[in-house]
């Protein structure tokens, strides 16, 4: 039977939450992992749209890339391009929470109190549960220790088809690496243990599994 392109919608890399001109909140995600994935499904032959946070990496050929830089401007993005999408692979890491007020001007320290007011930022796979429908949802789980109970959580609770659970205190893990070793978890208790190779071969290896789940 010839293999079926699927439309992917991707989201990779960090987020900016911006205090003022010069300062934001962020984290240590480059991407890598996001641009792997869209790198994977093109060469397999589906239609990708990434949706890639400040990043420094290049565009693999043959994606369609949107740029954003706040979870805010992410979500938009998503919600944006959802509707086209047969699958979401949710591989940003969002920044929980941003500033509660942003200065047009550059803060001094001479008047800044030593106190930051925060506020949450949307939950982007929460909030667009609703329109799943029959697409395939992936999510990420980057954690520090033993990630399984805290993915199969997350799992749950937005309603993925599967999860990609890794700890990035491994050695040749995590952030700004080109490898990674993870656990694929499925909400039939399956799970899926892959040792440490690069993110493409991961990456790969993720995109044959949503093929077979469509």
């Amino acid at each position: 039977m010839e293999k079926q392109a699927m439309k992917f919608l991707i989201t990779a890399g960090p987020t900016r939450e911006p205090l003022d001109p010069v300062r934001f909140l962020s984290n240590r995600s480059t991407g890598k992992m996001g641009f792997a994935l869209a790198y994977a499904a093109v060469q397999a032959g589906h239609e990708v749209t990434l949706i890639a946070g400040p990043v420094t990496l290049e565009s693999p050929e043959g994606v369609r890339r949107v740029d954003v830089e706040t979870a805010l401007e992410m979500l938009s993005a998503v919600e944006k391009n959802l509707p086209d999408a047969d699958v979401y692979i949710s591989c940003a890491a969002v920044a929980d929470w941003r500033p509660a007020t942003y200065s047009p001007v550059k803060l001094k320290k001479s008047g800044m109190d030593g106190e930051l007011r925060l506020v949450r930022n949307p939950d982007i796979l929460k909030t667009i549960r609703p329109q799943k429908g029959n697409r395939i949802f992936v999510g990420f789980a980057a954690e520090t220790g033993m990630p399984e109970a805290e993915a199969k959580r997350k799992m749950l609770e937005k309603g993925l088809d599967f999860i990609v659970a890794n700890d990035v205190t491994m050695p040749g893990a995590g952030f700004a690496t080109d490898t990674n070793c993870v656990t694929l978890l499925f909400p039939n208790g399956e799970k899926s243990f892959l040792t440490l190779r690069s993110k493409l071969e991961i990456a790969k290896e993720i995109v044959s599994r949503i093929e077979r789940l469509r």
